[in-house]
Formats: C-alpha cells, sequence, structure tokens
C-alpha cells in the first residue's frame, strides 16, 4: 500500500494533472497532497474573505469536500488553485449571503486582495522578546487587514501576502489584470494609511512615565533623603 511519503515523492515534479487524475481514481493519498499543497493559501483567502478564522477553517473544508466530489469535471483550462481558489471563494459568499453577515455582499467579481504576514515579519525563533513582539506587530497587520473593505482585503492577501502574480491573481478572481493592479495599489495606500494612523496615536506614550513608574521613582526618592536627613547629612544646601 503507498503511504504519504511516497505519494508525496511521486508528485515531486508538481504533476497536478497525474494528482487529478489519481484522485478520480479513488486515491486519497493524492488528494491529501493535494490538500496540503494549497491549504495556508487557501485558507488565507477564505479568512480575508470570511475575517473569522473559525469560519475560515470550516469553509475551506466544505469547499475541499465540494472540489473532491467534483474533481471529475476539472477540465484543465485553469490551474488547480484557481479552480480551487474559485470553490472557496463561493463557498465563503454563500455563508455571507446564509448568515446575512453583511448588508450588502460583494459578487465574485469584484473581489481582489492578498496579504504575506510572514514576510512581513522577521524571523527570529531564538528570541522570546522578538517573538512577542512579531505575534502583537501581527495581531496590528490582521487588525488592520480585516478593516479594509473585502474588495480591497482579499487582493492584498493574494498579492502581498501569498505573492501571486497579478495574472494569477486575476485568473483566481475572474477579473481583468487592470483591477487587479489598481485595487492592489488602493489597498496597500489604505492599509499605509491606517497604520500610519495607528503610529501616530502610540508616539503619545512612547516612553511613557507616569502612574506606577511615576511613584515608584519618588517613593525612592523620598526614601533616600529621608534616610540622608535621618543621618544629619542630606539638609539641602542653602
Amino acid at each position: 500500500m503507498t503511504d504519504i511519503a511516497e505519494t508525496h515523492s511521486t508528485f515531486a515534479a508538481d504533476d497536478e494533472r497525474e494528482a487529478v487524475r489519481r484522485i478520480v481514481a479513488g486515491d486519497r493519498l493524492a488528494f491529501e497532497w493535494l490538500m496540503r499543497r494549497h491549504n495556508r493559501r487557501l485558507y488565507r483567502l477564505a479568512r480575508a474573505t470570511l475575517r473569522d478564522g473559525t469560519e475560515a477553517e470550516d469553509a475551506l473544508q466544505a469547499a475541499y469536500l465540494s472540489a473532491y466530489r467534483s474533481i471529475g469535471r476539472f477540465r484543465g483550462d485553469a490551474t488547480l488553485l484557481t479552480w480551487l481558489s474559485r470553490l472557496v471563494l463561493n463557498e465563503c459568499y454563500g455563508r455571507l449571503r446564509r448568515e446575512a453577515r453583511r448588508q450588502n455582499v460583494i459578487p465574485m467579481v469584484d473581489l481582489n486582495t492578498h496579504v504575506d504576514i510572514d514576510a512581513m515579519t522577521v524571523q527570529d525563533p531564538d528570541s522570546p522578546d522578538k517573538a512577542l513582539a512579531r505575534a502583537e506587530l501581527r495581531a496590528v497587520l490582521e487588525r488592520k487587514l480585516d478593516e479594509l473593505p473585502e474588495v480591497f482585503r482579499v487582493i492584498f492577501v493574494l498579492r502581498s501576502v501569498e505573492e501571486l502574480s497579478v495574472e494569477e491573481t486575476a485568473q483566481c478572481l475572474d477579473i481583468p489584470e487592470a483591477t487587479v493592479r489598481s485595487r492592489h495599489f488602493r489597498a496597500r495606500s489604505l492599509l499605509r494609511e491606517s497604520l500610519a494612523h495607528e503610529i501616530d496615536l502610540a508616539e503619545r506614550d512612547v516612553f511613557e512615565f507616569g502612574g506606577a513608574h511615576c511613584d515608584r521613582v519618588v517613593a525612592n526618592v523620598l526614601a533616600r533623603v529621608t534616610g540622608e536627613d535621618d543621618q544629619g547629612s542630606g539638609a539641602p544646601a542653602i
């Protein structure tokens, strides 16, 4: 019986057509290979659309099930990633409509977003302090991304986070390449403005010295002064 390691080795040449053929024939290990290959990218697409990690994971699973059931109809006119991306987007928008999360659901044709959080943070696994700072930065970036209009958020994730080309992004979202370029530019501008505002607010608190800090210094100094006064050597000079 073929194990998953052997399957991965078999598809080392990224032969997705062969993977599709095997999946159609009932090879579940080939389907596992396919999911692992595209998991992160498709999850990020779902997360950018739904703005909720749990919902995004559920939508991704549902899209994979749909893909497994219908992969025999995959014609290869587009890439497998493009086909899977559209299934994920359709699932996400179906959820948005059913749950009435938005008053106006943007049609898939208007979508384009792409963001790579990992690429925006420096990797340094040996430093707990830097890891914490990186996590805090990641949280700020994700919050700011969630604040972007969906039409820009999805584009930013695909282009900046997953680093898809303009052509690949246009294929995934079924929109013109010119639209991808203009919306990606706008998304970057909006995110830059939002982050700049966040920094402006934070500047007011840089090197903050109040509350407990202030009380501690005053108390320490007064204690020293009291001690010196008690010894008769700390009276202020006149």
